[in-house]
Order: C-alpha cells, then sequence, then structure tokens
C-alpha cells in the first residue's frame, strides 16, 4: 500500500512540475515603445517585435491631437504599474499581464488613447 501511495504521490509531484515548467516557457515576451507619455498616464505604446494576438491591438492609430500615426498601437490598461522611468520614445520588453491591476489614483484629464488597452509587466532590467 506505501508502495502504491508513493508511486502515486510521485506521478502528482512529476506532473505538477511539468505544468509549472510549460507554463513559464509559454510566456512571450514581446518589444514595445512609449509613442505618446500623456496627461495622467494616458500612454499609447505600440508593438515594436514579438507575434501577439492581432485583437489585442489597433494595426494603426492616429492621434487626434497631432494627426501622427501609429502601428501596433494600444492603450495601458495598467498605468499604475508602468515604470516612471520609461520616457516617450524608449523601448522595453514587457510580457502580457493578467493579474488582476491594481488600483491608484489617476486624473480624469483627456488625452485620446487608441481604443484597446492590453495590461502588461515590463521587464527589469
Amino acid at each position: 500500500m506505501k508502495i502504491l501511495l508513493s508511486i502515486a504521490g510521485l506521478f502528482l509531484l512529476g506532473s505538477s512540475v511539468e505544468n509549472c515548467s510549460s507554463k513559464k516557457a509559454a510566456t512571450t515576451e514581446y518589444k514595445g515603445r512609449l509613442e505618446i507619455a500623456g496627461i495622467c498616464k494616458n500612454y499609447t505604446l505600440s508593438m515594436v517585435e514579438g507575434k501577439a494576438d492581432t485583437s489585442l491591438f489597433n494595426s494603426t492609430w492616429t492621434d487626434e491631437t497631432t494627426g501622427k500615426s501609429y502601428t501596433n498601437a494600444f492603450g495601458l490598461a495598467n498605468p499604475c504599474d508602468f515604470p516612471s522611468e520609461i520616457k516617450a520614445g524608449d523601448e522595453f520588453f514587457f510580457t502580457l499581464d493578467s493579474a488582476q491591476t491594481k488600483d491608484c489614483m489617476v486624473c480624469m484629464a483627456y488625452y485620446p488613447t487608441p481604443s484597446k488597452k492590453i495590461s502588461i509587466k515590463v521587464r527589469s532590467n
């Protein structure tokens, strides 16, 4: 009986380790750029490198205040988690973040952003 329980335990342990490693390997990293650092954390970003589901971002988007167009653009769904040291024009690496976003105070001033928003986690260097 002890041998049977030991074998079952090893099987469960092995399968859970395999699931953890496959989840880690499935995390895809992308390269992005902060295009516009608008007032009140109204950020516009673009996907520079990486293959993501194209439904996540706008293939093209035009800033109505400047008339400038951006490709693979998206708004930031979790502005409170975005590093303050990244400035407009900076490129960085990130992963998609499905964790619950934390609440923070953001003013209500308007600056246009793409309609599609993504929560991301920026890789720390």
